[in-house]
């Protein structure tokens, strides 16, 4: 009966941390400019090309018209996913070393408007 326990517990936390490990900040979907990284709303994501060295270089004014894709408190960076933290503190997506962030003028899944915005800095993040 303890070996089956034992084995149980295994099995529980073996899944568990197989689950977490899956659980990526951001999925793959298809838009009218090919596969995007899209958030949990399937709202399309962007890298900013004057982010540099894992740093936001998006805040204030900025930071309003493009969201940055929030870590939540506990995540844990796995693989090409990783944190950068803000200049206020909190946390932040990166794929690949870049910084992540939403769009405020798309307003359903799918858009795609922020591509190619501030001449040419912001890019849809492809997987």
């Amino acid at each position: 009966m303890r070996t089956m326990l034992i084995r149980a517990a295994f099995a529980a936390f073996a899944f568990s941390a197989v689950a977490a490990q899956a659980a990526a900040p951001a999925i793959t979907a298809e838009t009218a400019k090919g596969p995007a990284l899209v958030d949990s709303k399937s709202m399309t994501l962007y890298t900013f090309d004057k982010d540099m060295g894992g740093k936001s270089m998006c805040n204030g004014p900025c930071a309003a018209n493009w969201p940055a894709l929030m870590a939540a408190s506990g995540s844990a960076a796995s693989g090409d996913w990783t944190m950068v933290t803000r200049d206020d503190g909190t946390m932040q997506w990166a794929h690949k070393g870049k910084p992540l962030y939403t769009f405020a003028k798309d307003t359903k899944p799918g858009d795609i408007t922020g591509d190619g915005f501030l001449n040419g800095a912001w890019h849809i993040a492809k997987p």
